[in-house]
């Protein structure tokens, strides 16, 4: 038996407390670290404890830094990890999970080294099966609208009834809780409650008013 076969989900910290958080995980790119603190304190202000900052531009390391420190009740997280190296800066800085958008089996070993929660993508029942034959319970259906919506996602959890899936890629307001009604699905992941124009206008008021609207979302839960 390989190594890969004697992965355990014991051996991984586990995810499924981050997700349980929200019913949606903003996502954003943050481009002036200025910016990432008032970003968390109107998204806190709209009940949305956790946010997902993702690894594009030079300002994200900087951000989940500042978010840890100046917002601690800020569930703060990085995303879009390809590289062991990116786990390692991200970690440093202080990030609570660590997001791939796919698999990586590098990063996944540096998130198990340090017991940091890990949250892979994941879109075909091949792609599921390898990352639960590593020991994973939880992954990113990425990108979901493109891949089928939430008719695909009800059939991966038809062969995979014990694994976890946060939506993410296409899904937006209108289109979540029909996601948010599956029993597979904890939360999705989106950039509509904190996008580009708002997050360059600095509009926090706006950013807040979303927030509210998406954290409502978990009463579309069974």
């Amino acid at each position: 038996m390989n190594a890969e076969a004697l992965m355990t989900s014991a051996d991984f910290a586990d995810i499924t407390a981050t997700l349980s958080l929200s019913p949606v995980i903003p996502i954003v790119t943050i481009h002036r670290e200025a910016d990432a603190v008032p970003l968390a304190e109107a998204l806190l202000r709209g009940g949305v404890p956790i946010i997902e900052v993702t690894l594009r531009s030079v300002a994200a390391l900087g951000a989940i830094e500042a978010i840890r420190k100046d917002c601690p009740s800020m569930c703060v997280g990085a995303g879009t990890l390809w590289t062991p190296e990116q786990a390692l800066q991200a970690a440093s800085a202080g990030a609570e999970f660590v997001v791939s958008p796919g698999i990586s089996d590098a990063v996944q070993d540096v998130a198990r080294s340090l017991k940091l929660p890990y949250l892979p993508g994941a879109q075909t029942p091949s792609e599921v099966a390898h990352l639960v034959r590593r020991g994973i319970k939880a992954c990113q259906f990425f990108p979901a609208g493109p891949g089928g919506g939430p008719a695909a996602v009800a059939a991966l959890a038809g062969v995979f009834p014990d694994v976890v899936f946060c939506p993410t890629g296409g899904v937006s307001a209108t289109t979540a809780p029909a996601y948010l009604k599956l029993e597979c699905v904890p939360c999705v992941g989106g950039s509509w409650v904190a996008t580009a124009p708002l997050l360059a206008e600095r509009n926090w008021k706006g950013v807040q008013a979303l927030a509210l609207r998406a954290s409502q979302l978990a009463n579309y839960k069974p």
